[in-house]
């Protein structure tokens, strides 16, 4: 059931978090906090010379990036979460995060295709942006306002860390679609995606980090991968 060199498919991923959540009890929202906060402890690492824009999506990939947004607050880093789909279009564990987002009083704005020129109030030193708008299950080129949103993140005079996988970036085959995220980091969970392989989407992936999501060892060998680092460098 293993990728190539130790590389999980956009089908595996789902089965693997599926397996995760049904034959070993551990819930969605575990495996997402543990996803975000390692997103979190990486730019930590990196450091954060100010603000950190955070942009979330509506599926678990945003939730991801919530969880992210959450344990930089508690740590001190100033933070602001843009998203751009209505609430109500959030999954179950996304709407979740944002609950707690809200609850913390943290900065949340929605992002728009027609307000974008409005935000150059909000994007004053911003230093890194987190890309958590869409996750490995994306297939062809971003929608409106993904598109939009995507451009947008491009153009920003910051670093990116992209959650999990670029935008846009085509998980099996690492097809770059027009447009797809440019990040300098991408933090990937349990192991890279098939399509990290291909040479073209290195220059939207940047250096990878993969991370632990707490998924059980005996998980990770029956998808022929070794176990997991908490947080290592490729």
């Amino acid at each position: 059931m293993s990728g190539t060199r130790g590389c999980l498919t956009r089908d595996q991923v789902r089965s693997l978090d599926r397996e995760a959540i049904e034959r070993y009890c551990i819930p969605s929202l575990v495996l997402m906090e543990n996803a975000g906060r390692a997103c979190a402890e990486l730019l930590a690492r990196l450091g954060v010379a100010g603000r950190v824009l955070v942009v979330c999506g509506k599926g678990n990939n945003g939730g991801d990036g919530l969880v992210v947004a959450r344990h930089l607050d508690s740590w001190g880093y100033e933070v602001l979460v843009a998203y751009c789909d209505e609430p109500e279009q959030f999954t179950a564990e996304t709407a979740c995060q944002f609950r707690m987002i809200q609850s913390a009083g943290i900065a949340v704005e929605r992002w728009l295709p027609e307000t974008a020129g409005g935000w150059d109030r909000y994007i004053r030193n911003i230093d890194w942006c987190v890309d958590a708008v869409l996750g490995t299950g994306t297939r062809g080129p971003p929608r409106s306002p993904y598109a939009e949103l995507i451009r947008w993140m491009n153009q920003l005079p910051v670093r990116r860390l992209a959650v999990d996988l670029p935008s846009g970036l085509d998980a099996d085959t690492g097809q770059a679609y027009d447009p797809t995220v440019v990040a300098d980091v991408t933090c990937t969970f349990v192991a890279w995606k098939e399509g990290f392989a291909n040479p073209e989407a290195a220059p939207y992936l940047g250096k990878i980090y993969t991370a632990s999501i707490g998924v059980p060892r005996e998980l990770l060998a029956a998808y022929g991968l070794g176990t997991a680092p908490r947080l290592c460098g490729a």
